[in-house]
């Protein structure tokens, strides 16, 4: 099995490696599981989750794949690339979810994108529990150096604190 090339992908050492590009509102904060208002999740490895708030709370880390190990040569041959996250909201206030993935060059441009729909998840209509969003890169073209990872969201009624949307369990492999 390929190995996660994100470094503290489920908040284990609070925000280390986690480059915070918006932290607003209380900002964001690593919490227990279930937490407050919460779900189990359906891995037993997965303890913590990162909790946004009221403003927008957006994280990012850039993977340096020849520095993660990769040669050129493998990464021109343009393996297969998965990203996966997980995200949940509270049975109590609503919240949005956002991500977006991006393969780079050696230059930091974009060779492909994968962001989805921006959710909405309403504890009136929605369990909130726990949701997989995941994507396979494929037939990207040569050049891939660094991968974007970026996620997060905030709370849909603006209350103080962590209601916003919850993230964990994000991974980024690529097979060789």
């Amino acid at each position: 099995m390929a190995r996660n090339l994100l470094k503290n992908p489920s908040g284990e050492d609070e925000l280390k490696f986690w480059e915070l590009i918006e932290n607003g509102g209380s900002q964001w904060k690593v919490e227990d599981m279930p937490g407050d208002c919460g779900h189990d999740f359906c891995s037993e490895g997965v303890t913590k989750y990162f909790a946004t708030s009221f403003e927008l709370c957006l994280k990012r880390q850039v993977i340096d794949l020849l520095a993660e190990g990769f040669s050129s040569e493998q990464l021109d041959a343009q393996p297969p690339v998965t990203v996966q996250d997980w995200y949940c909201g509270r049975t109590d206030c609503g919240c949005t979810y956002q991500m977006t993935v991006c393969l780079l060059d050696e230059n930091h441009e974009v060779i492909q994108e994968f962001r989805p729909d921006s959710v909405t998840l309403d504890p009136d209509c929605d369990d909130c529990s726990w949701k997989e969003v995941s994507h396979m890169f494929s037939d990207y073209g040569p050049g891939m150096r660094f991968i974007s990872f970026e996620h997060g969201g905030q709370d849909t009624k603006f209350w103080d604190g962590w209601f916003g949307v919850r993230v964990t369990g994000s991974s980024v492999t690529i097979e060789v």
